[in-house]
């Protein structure tokens, strides 16, 4: 027997939605977004405020205020590349940078 009714007219195609994987998908970047991204956003708002040349408190608020545009172009990140794995590794190569200088300049203090 055919995918055919009694009417001899093929059966309608079920519609389905978006499959578990892109679901996953987008779940996965999501997290990576929101957590990975404020992650990334802190180690440089604390490096920047250790390299910035000015009062401990004006050196603070300049790098807080420059992580808060870091954090929206990190979850852009997230979202724009091809692959989940791609967008973690961006955020980790991203977030390394600022923890070695604040390893290196924490020792130098």
């Amino acid at each position: 027997m055919t995918a055919q009714t009694i009417g001899g007219q093929p059966a309608p195609k079920r519609k389905t939605g978006p499959g578990w994987r892109y679901r996953t998908a987008v779940a996965a970047r999501a997290l990576a977004a929101i957590f990975g991204g404020y992650a990334v956003s802190a180690l440089w708002a604390a490096a920047l405020a250790v390299m910035l040349p000015a009062v401990r408190v004006e050196a603070a608020l300049t790098a807080t205020m420059l992580a808060l545009v870091i954090y929206p172009c990190a979850v852009m990140w997230c979202f724009a590349t091809h692959t989940v794995a791609r967008a973690i590794g961006g955020l980790i190569v991203f977030g390394a940078i600022p923890a070695v200088l604040l390893m290196l300049l924490k020792g130098a203090a």
